[in-house]
C-alpha cells in the first residue's frame, strides 16, 4: 500500500514527485511509456514565461509567477540549464498597440517584476533583427529559457533518490475508490494507495472521470515546430512573441539554452491525442507567421520539425487540487501553457495539500541537490586531460555534432532512471540533436545500449513500445 500513486511522468508529476518526496512518504509514480519525459513535456517552446498574459486571479497567473521565481534557484539544486534572457511581446504599426499596455498592467498585478514598454528605437537597438513593421513592445527581463529534457529528468532522478519509485511502460486502465483507498489496476500490476495525484496530461480527463461524477473534456491542442540549427541561434537573443490570441500565445521566435532558434508553435485543436505527427500546411504557416515579428529568419538552417499536444481544459484554467466528491484524489488538470513554467509551483503546492491531508510529516533525510552529466566541454583542457586519463570513455567522441562522449551516454544510462533508449540517452545527453539528427552516432549509441544494459539488438528502440530498430538479418556470416 503506497501512500501516494501519481499518475503521470512528465514535467508537472515529476515535479509533484520531487516536493512530496520532502516529506515522509511511501509514493510512486505510474507512466505509460519506456521513459519521463516522453509526452507534451518533451514537445514544447522550452519557455519559462514571465506570467503577464494570464488572467489575474487564475491558478495559472499564481502558478506561472511563483514557477518562474523559483526556477533558477532550482535550476542550481538541480543543475539542468537555465538562461534569464527576457523575451519580448511585439506590436506592429497594423495592430492595437495599446493591448501591450493591457498587458502590462495584468502583469504587474499578476506580480511580475521590472515589466516596460519599450519604444521603436529602444526595440531596434535592443533586437535588430525584429520585422521592420514592428514598433512597439513589452519587454519582461523575468522571461527565461530552459531545457524541458533536463528540467523533468532532474526532477524525476531527485525525487527518485529520494525514494519516490517509478513504475515505466505501466498504463492505467482503471482507477477506483475501494473502501478507504484507492485501486489502481494498469496492464501489468495492480497498485493501490491511500491518495492519487491525477498529473495525466491529455488524458487527465480520462483518469478524473474514473472517480468523480464532475467531467472534465481536455481537447489536445497541437503545437507544431521548427528546430534551426546553431548557425542560426544568435538571430535573436529573446523571445520574441506576437500579440496573444484566444488560441495563444502566438508564434514565437527564440534562442534555446543549447544555441539553436526555435520557431512555433501552430495552434490546431484536434481529437486524436497521439497526433503529434506535423503537416505540410502547419510547417508553411510557421514561416509566413514568424516574418511577421522577426525578418530574414534563416528558416534554410532548419534541422527538424515536431510537435507536441497542449492538455487544453474547456475552462480555459488550471484543474488543481482535490475533487470535491473523490477523497484523498488530486487533480494537476488543464496544464497547458504555462505549464512548463509553472511545474515547480504546482510541485509544491499539491504536494504541501496531499501532505496536509494525509498528515504527512517533514523528510529530515530529503537531498535536493542532484548532480547533471558532465559535459567535459565545460572544463579546462587540464581538467579534461585528466578526466580522460581516469576514464578513457571521456575521450571518445560518438556524436560528433554536439560533441558528445562515451562517457557521457555511460553515466546516462548508469545514473538513476537510466536511458533505454536512443531517444533516452538523446535528451539526457544530446546525442543525436544535431545538425545531422543521429544520421551517424545511432549505430554507435545502440551497440553502447546493448553492451551497457545489457539487453539484445533486437530489443534497442528509439523511444520504447514498438520502434524497434534492428527488426533481422540481410545476412549471416
Amino acid at each position: 500500500m503506497y501512500d501516494v500513486a501519481i499518475i503521470g511522468a512528465g514535467v508537472t508529476g515529476s515535479a509533484i514527485a520531487r516536493y512530496l518526496s520532502r516529506y515522509q512518504v511511501k509514493a510512486c509514480v505510474i507512466e505509460r511509456e519506456e521513459d519521463v519525459c516522453d509526452g507534451t513535456s518533451k514537445a514544447n517552446s522550452a519557455i519559462v514565461h514571465a506570467g503577464f498574459d494570464a488572467h489575474p486571479g487564475s491558478l495559472k497567473a499564481k502558478m506561472n509567477v511563483r514557477g518562474s521565481e523559483m526556477m533558477e534557484d532550482l535550476s542550481k539544486e538541480l543543475d539542468f540549464p537555465y538562461d534569464r534572457n527576457g523575451s519580448l511581446v511585439v506590436a506592429t504599426k497594423d495592430q492595437d498597440a495599446s493591448l501591450l499596455d493591457k498587458l502590462a498592467e495584468q502583469g504587474r498585478e499578476n506580480g511580475v517584476k521590472d515589466i516596460r514598454i519599450l519604444d521603436e528605437k529602444e526595440l531596434k537597438e535592443m533586437e535588430p533583427n525584429l520585422a521592420d513593421d514592428v514598433v512597439k513592445a513589452l519587454y519582461a527581463p523575468t522571461g527565461a529559457i530552459v531545457c524541458p529534457f533536463n528540467l523533468t529528468i532532474a526532477l524525476a532522478e531527485n525525487a527518485a533518490d529520494n525514494g519516490v519509485e517509478f513504475f515505466l511502460n505501466t498504463t492505467v486502465e482503471k482507477v477506483e475508490r475501494d473502501g478507504d483507498h484507492y485501486r489502481i489496476e494498469t496492464d501489468g500490476k495492480v497498485i493501490e494507495a491511500k491518495a492519487v495525484v491525477n498529473a495525466a496530461g491529455v488524458y487527465a480527463d480520462a483518469i478524473n472521470n474514473m472517480v468523480s461524477a464532475h467531467k472534465y473534456h481536455i481537447i489536445p491542442r497541437r503545437g507544431q515546430y521548427k528546430l534551426l540549427d546553431k548557425t542560426a541561434g544568435q538571430h535573436v537573443r529573446r523571445t520574441i512573441f506576437q500579440l496573444p490570441s484566444k488560441m495563444g500565445k502566438g508564434v514565437l521566435v527564440s534562442p534555446t539554452v543549447h544555441g539553436n532558434l526555435i520557431v512555433g508553435p501552430t495552434a490546431e485543436d484536434i481529437d486524436d491525442k497521439e497526433g503529434i505527427n506535423t503537416t505540410s500546411e502547419g510547417l508553411d504557416s510557421l514561416s509566413r507567421t514568424a516574418a511577421l515579428s522577426v525578418k530574414n529568419v534563416p528558416l534554410y538552417e532548419v534541422i527538424t520539425s515536431f510537435a507536441g499536444l497542449r492538455a487544453h481544459e474547456e475552462g480555459g484554467d488550471f484543474v488543481l487540487g482535490e475533487a470535491e466528491d473523490a477523497p484523498n484524489f488530486f487533480n494537476a488538470l488543464g496544464i497547458e501553457s504555462p505549464g512548463l513554467s509553472s511545474a515547480p509551483a504546482i510541485g509544491e503546492y499539491l504536494s504541501d495539500l496531499v501532505a496536509e491531508k494525509l498528515g504527512l510529516e517533514k523528510n529530515p533525510n530529503f537531498n535536493g541537490k542532484r548532480k547533471g552529466i558532465l559535459d567535459p566541454s565545460k572544463l579546462s583542457m587540464e581538467e579534461r586531460n585528466e578526466l580522460i586519463k581516469k576514464n578513457p570513455a571521456y575521450g571518445q567522441i560518438i556524436c560528433r555534432c554536439e560533441m558528445i562522449t562515451e562517457g557521457q551516454i555511460l553515466d546516462a544510462i548508469h545514473r538513476t532512471l537510466g536511458a533505454r533508449s536512443l531517444d533516452g540517452v538523446k535528451r539526457r545527453t544530446r546525442a543525436g540533436m544535431g545538425r545531422c539528427q543521429a544520421g551517424f552516432c545511432s549505430p554507435r549509441t545502440m551497440e553502447i545500449l546493448e553492451r551497457e544494459v545489457p539487453m539484445s539488438a533486437f530489443d534497442v528502440t528509439k523511444t520504447g513500445g514498438k520502434s524497434k530498430l534492428v527488426i533481422g538479418y540481410n545476412k549471416r556470416v
